[in-house]
């Protein structure tokens, strides 16, 4: 069980903002902006490169959840969102994730 599957299942303790029966949103422990949070489904999915069609419904409910989240942090006038895929892109944790970055405004670099 990798650690986000563990986290899902509360067997490792996180700090929740959100929670439902298929996702759950944390604080990043190692925050790169003032709001650092994690979107996980909670269903273990490697990456992006792992959805499928079967993952539709999964997928669009992150998205829809995602801004609702953003909000409720307190990001009100912007925030990015990224998912790393693979070893190049430093993937650290080989289940699918989104960050939420804000709290501040973001430099124009990606990289």
């Amino acid at each position: 069980m990798c650690l986000f599957c563990k986290i899902a299942s509360g067997e490792i303790p996180s700090s929740k903002v959100y929670e439902d029966d298929t996702i759950l949103a944390f604080r990043d422990i190692n925050p790169q902006a003032p709001v650092h949070l994690l979107v996980i489904p909670k269903a273990h999915i490697p990456s992006l490169d792992g959805v499928t069609a079967e993952h539709g419904a999964l997928i669009a409910h992150l998205f829809e959840t995602i801004p609702q989240i953003a909000r409720e942090a307190g990001l009100t006038n912007g925030y990015r969102l990224i998912s790393n895929c693979g070893p190049d892109a430093c993937q650290s944790v080989p289940h699918l994730h989104f960050h939420i970055l804000g709290g501040r405004a973001m430099t124009e670099t990606m990289a």
